[in-house]
């Protein structure tokens, strides 16, 4: 009786269209009152849940990635995406997965990527005679990129949630299953050019390319400090967060010179907006999951799911056809948050890493943010584009079809996901 009205409330709040964090902040008080716990446990859970330092990282990400957004970083990288394999069939779908590869890999938000690339990407794709639906689907789908390829904050809240892993090696984790589905998605963006006679751009020439990744390499250092700081030990992942940000205000202000007193006002605001909206998402939910282990339903979950089969494929593809479903309906922080404790104990039953199955959950619940109902990256996406989300669904499958395969390659082949951490950690 417990969980139905935990979840009934909380489903009854979604309907009604209360954002999120407030669903699982209610849910979890009326579960409290139901279970005769003094609320003031409840406040604790509430307060515990953010009182954890690697939190800290989240807003220097943010931040980070809001200011190359604003200072010029993102159009540089296009440019470079644009040299190096713009000439190929349909380039200009191949720039854009090229380009939310690095751009991804520097922000580490899936939504700041289709905002930024889009605004920049599509109009361009249109004028060169792609169709809207078309630009929409690559770059919609490409902005995975950002929950796989580290940094990526959403790393940060699952090994938390996953009781402390070391968030060095989810970022080396990351790296093949990001770059594997990049390449799945261009793939793909060639094969659908190809059919609709996309037409492809000159050659810029060596000289050109090499001047463009010059220009875009102050940019891509970013990247190189937060991941690199955190891999060698020299900082810990708040420290280069934070450091990441200090960088990528003198690189916008200094060398590029974009950073303007408005654009870094505009970063500041966007970023305590963001910040505070995952805080509060993530304080909401420790208080639900606290409830949720109290009623034992990892335990029972667990017993039932491997009850159910006991082949280890059938069960991670259960696991997978679960995620996704999931992530159609429900934000990606909230999901990570609630899942992770109750399905990390079947994954360890059946003797896989919790570092692959993290990867596996962030392609998983990142496709759900291309999804319909809920998505929010095809939302912003099709407004940005300009373009009616049902003729987008229409034609988005084959580069759904191209996530999916890269995300089969990572559930079922461990050294995909873990090779480089063997390699470069291999204690």
């Amino acid at each position: 009786m417990s969980l139905l009205l935990l979840f009934g409330v909380f489903f009854i709040c979604l309907i009604a269209g209360v954002p999120v964090a407030f669903c699982l902040g209610i849910a979890a008080f009326a579960g409290f009152i139901y279970e005769g716990l003094p609320l003031f446990i409840a406040t604790q859970r509430i307060v515990s849940g953010i009182s954890i330092f690697s939190l800290l990282a989240i807003p220097f990400f943010i931040f980070a990635g809001e200011l190359m957004l604003q200072g010029g970083i993102a159009v540089r990288l296009v440019r470079l995406a644009s040299a190096a394999v713009g000439w190929l069939r349909g380039g200009l779908g191949i720039v854009n997965v090229t380009s939310s590869m690095l751009f991804g890999g520097i922000s580490g938000s899936a939504v700041a990527d289709t905002s930024a690339l889009g605004s920049i990407l599509m109009p361009v794709m249109k004028e060169k005679g792609y169709d809207g639906d078309y630009a929409v689907n690559v770059t919609v789908t490409s902005s995975v990129a950002g929950v796989v390829i580290p940094p990526s904050h959403n790393m940060i809240i699952y090994a938390i949630a996953a009781g402390g892993l070391p968030i060095s090696q989810l970022f080396l984790a990351g790296v093949v299953p990001g770059v594997l589905m990049c390449l799945c998605l261009a793939f793909a963006a060639w094969l659908v050019a190809v059919k609709r006679g996309y037409p492809a751009e000159d050659f810029p020439g060596l000289s050109s390319l090499a001047v463009s990744f010059i220009v875009a390499l102050p940019g891509l250092m970013t990247a190189v400090i937060i991941v690199g700081g955190v891999l060698s030990g020299i900082m810990t992942v708040t420290e280069s967060g934070a450091f990441g940000a200090i960088y990528a205000i003198l690189v916008t202000a200094l060398v590029y010179r974009e950073l303007t007193w408005d654009k870094f006002r505009q970063a500041v605001l966007v970023s305590v907006r963001i910040t505070s909206m995952a805080m509060i998402l993530i304080a909401c939910a420790s208080a639900f999951a606290y409830l949720l282990t109290l009623n034992r339903v990892p335990e029972l979950l667990a017993g039932f799911v491997l009850s159910f089969s006991e082949s280890k494929f059938v069960i991670l593809l259960m696991l997978n056809v679960t995620f996704l479903a999931l992530g159609m309906i429900m934000d990606m922080a909230a999901l990570i948050l609630i899942t992770t404790p109750i399905f990390l104990p079947i994954i360890l039953d059946l003797g896989m890493s919790p570092i692959q199955f993290g990867i596996i959950m962030m392609m998983n619940l990142g496709l759900g943010l291309t999804t319909p109902p809920v998505g929010a990256c095809l939302f912003v996406g099709c407004v940005v584009g300009n373009e009616k989300m049902e003729n987008v669904v229409k034609t988005i499958w084959p580069f759904y079809l191209a996530i999916l395969t890269a995300l089969m390659l990572v559930t079922y082949i461990p050294a995909v996901s873990l090779g480089l951490g063997w390699l470069i950690l291999p204690n």
